[in-house]
């Protein structure tokens, strides 16, 4: 009797966790701002265009999976997203302005934008 209250409460618990992992995903698709693209600087259009054409790209770094620790962007799985450094003008370095894009490198399904390092995302209309 107390292995099936045991397998049962465990089930309980995965069921749990797997609604509020699937409920955390669509709040995160429903509650990131949204950006056109004509919105966004200069630099993260043209970018957009390398990414589309497969490059060129002016970072090393530029395509490498994103791992979404952050968990901000929708769960989804390893692989699925690619970091992008956005160019900042007068920067010595990489700055801290991003695009991370999911889905097949050339042809992404979505994109987001971040210009603050992934401390927040905004999800890119074309």
């Amino acid at each position: 009797m107390q292995i099936a209250t045991v397998r049962a409460a465990a089930a309980s618990r995965l069921c749990l966790w797997v609604l509020l992992a699937l409920a955390g995903s669509v709040l995160a698709r429903s509650t990131l701002p949204e950006v056109a693209l004509a919105d966004l600087p200069k630099e993260a259009r043209d970018l957009r265009v390398s990414i589309d054409r497969g490059g060129p790209f002016h970072y090393s770094r530029d395509g490498v999976v994103f791992g979404n620790r952050e968990r901000i962007l929708p769960s989804m799985p390893r692989g699925y997203y690619h970091e992008y450094t956005v160019r900042t003008p007068g920067a010595s370095d990489r700055a801290a302005r991003r695009m991370v894009c999911g889905g097949p490198r050339t042809t992404p399904e979505v994109c987001y934008y971040s210009d603050d390092h992934y401390q927040s995302f905004r999800r890119v209309r074309p």
